[in-house]
């Protein structure tokens, strides 16, 4: 494309051409996160907003969406924390190009505090790397799941925590997106992809009705496509699960990403004026402008891991 944000009537297009060459701003009314005040303690504390990033089939690009929206979160001045919930196939430390010297199995065995496990990079983004050995935190005693819920609740400074879940509908999966503020489905134009995106949905409305899902068509082409794409997805959604699922934007196809995940570099970092860089930057915008995703009843990481580990 000559000018890959002008071919179409799209919002979000036309956003990107006020952004391409220049610094991300986010708008005013979206500067500061609000702060409620938990009625079991007369201390405020940060409302961190938790969103779950995840897919109906793997090689979609969910955990590279995770890390880059979460540097284009922190760049904004946001705490951000990215806990890797892939527990059999942790990948998040792989598209960061580090080396994680422990992870939550340490934490859950006792040998470390979770905040020592934290991994915290040069571009402001924290991130939590998944415990190898364990396929899902419901087996896990209830000695070591009050272990997980006591260190948590340690950490009230994040205004974001992003949770990046293994692809598939797995009870592990759902589990992860059910507490959660905000769900993001990531998908692609690909037709499995579309298909396994209505799927995923699917399982998480047969749980619970009430969720905000959210739509990010990765890879598009076009915007056109990125728009039909996610029309597509919304309108069957709706017709046949009675649910409305909103359309978050897209990511154009940029040769840019494949390059940087090479390089075990974000594309975010690596290539900020690239195309799917100026994308992330709509869609960050889109995400903290949102307020409807929080539960003022259930504010925090902490009751986010009580629902997840089911305790009290």
């Amino acid at each position: 494309m000559n000018n890959f944000a002008g071919d179409i009537r799209y919002d979000q297009a036309a956003g990107l051409r006020k952004m391409v060459g220049k610094s991300f701003e986010s708008p005013k009314p979206f500067d500061k996160e609000p702060e409620y005040e938990l009625q079991s303690s007369e201390e405020k504390i940060k409302n961190t907003k938790i969103i779950t990033i995840t897919s109906g089939k793997g090689g979609v690009g969910k955990t590279s969406m995770s890390v880059n929206l979460g540097l284009a979160l922190a760049s904004q001045n946001k705490k951000v924390l990215l806990f890797d919930a892939d527990l059999g196939l942790a990948n998040i430390n792989v598209v960061l190009g580090v080396v994680p010297k422990y992870n939550l199995y340490h934490v859950i065995k006792g040998h470390k505090k979770l905040k020592d496990i934290i991994i915290q990079t040069p571009e402001g983004l924290d991130i939590i790397a998944g415990a190898s050995g364990y396929s899902s935190l419901a087996n896990l005693s209830e000695k070591e799941r009050n272990k997980i819920v006591v260190e948590v609740d340690q950490l009230k400074e994040y205004d974001y925590l992003l949770i990046d879940t293994g692809a598939g509908v797995s009870s592990n999966v759902i589990g992860f997106t059910l507490p959660a503020d905000e769900i993001l489905v990531i998908t692609t134009p690909e037709p499995t992809s579309i298909t396994d995106a209505y799927g995923i949905i699917k399982s998480i409305v047969l749980e619970a009705s009430d969720k905000c899902i959210k739509l990010l068509v990765n890879r598009a082409a076009t915007s056109l496509e990125g728009r039909k794409v996610a029309e597509r997805v919304v309108n069957i959604s709706n017709q046949f699960l009675n649910v409305k699922v909103e359309n978050c934007g897209f990511i154009y196809d940029d040769e840019m990403v494949p390059k940087s995940i090479r390089k075990q570099k974000p594309f975010y970092s690596l290539y900020p004026k690239s195309k799917a860089s100026s994308c992330l930057n709509v869609i960050a915008a889109r995400l903290m402008g949102d307020k409807n995703g929080f539960d003022k009843k259930n504010v925090g990481i902490g009751a986010f891991f009580r629902k997840i580990l089911k305790t009290n």
